[in-house]
């Protein structure tokens, strides 16, 4: 799949860790590897692509609120780190800490996600 985008690498990490992951599902490699800390590894852009699509239904009827949304470039790395406050319909509160590190080929493309999150006390 080829990768046409005017989108620095720090702007699909920040799509990716935003939420908006139309923006960011493109540049994903084919053998995207996508570790939760904590969790099992996702391999492939097939298998990422389906938890992003339960993330985004799972964020649907949720507002999502960013009270520290803030980045760091390497050569070939982007680091998000993140607080947000997630509110239901029901208005149930949840806050969480987040750290997403992306690892970038040549051509643009996530090729690795490291992610760190924490639910805070309300």
């Amino acid at each position: 799949m080829e990768t046409t985008t005017d989108l620095t690498t720090e702007q699909i990490a920040r799509a990716f860790s935003g939420h908006r992951f139309d923006l960011a599902l493109q540049h994903l490699a084919d053998d995207v590897i996508w570790t939760s800390v904590g969790g099992g590894p996702l391999v492939g852009r097939k298998a990422v692509a389906k938890a992003i699509e339960r993330t985004a239904a799972d964020l649907a009827d949720v507002t999502t609120e960013f009270q520290r949304f803030r980045s760091v470039v390497g050569e070939e790395s982007v680091v998000v780190d993140s607080l947000a406050r997630y509110t239901d319909t029901d208005g149930g509160v949840s806050i969480v800490a987040s750290c997403d590190v992306f690892d970038f080929a040549a051509d643009g493309r996530i090729t690795e996600i490291v992610s760190y999150m924490i639910e805070l006390p309300n």
